[in-house]
């Protein structure tokens, strides 16, 4: 199984990891998009934990970078982590999970 989760409100950010790790737990492949106010998670300790185990395919729209930067979300220090890019990767996800969750 294949489980995509796009994240595009930082209020739902606990649903999506929760999800995120119970999928791993299970050993199913995960890839994660963030994109709008879901770049928001970038600032979340939880997350940043969760980018270093490397468990999962992150990747991030860099529209939303650039929009929210003036309130601290950058992917410094990440960069080999988590794919910066754009709705592509957004449409790859949807591509090749087997399900996908939107949060």
């Amino acid at each position: 199984m294949q489980l995509g989760i796009v994240v595009i409100d930082d209020r739902n950010a606990a649903h999506a990891m929760g999800l995120l790790k119970a999928a791993q737990r299970r050993e199913w492949q995960t890839r994660c998009f963030l994109t709008d106010r879901g770049v928001f998670l970038l600032k979340d300790p939880a997350f940043r934990e969760m980018l270093d185990e490397g468990k999962a395919h992150y990747s991030i729209c860099e529209l939303s970078i650039e929009r929210y930067a003036d309130e601290g979300v950058s992917v410094e220090g990440l960069e080999d982590k988590i794919i910066v890019g754009g709705q592509y990767q957004n449409a790859e996800l949807v591509h090749n999970c087997d399900q996908v969750l939107t949060f």
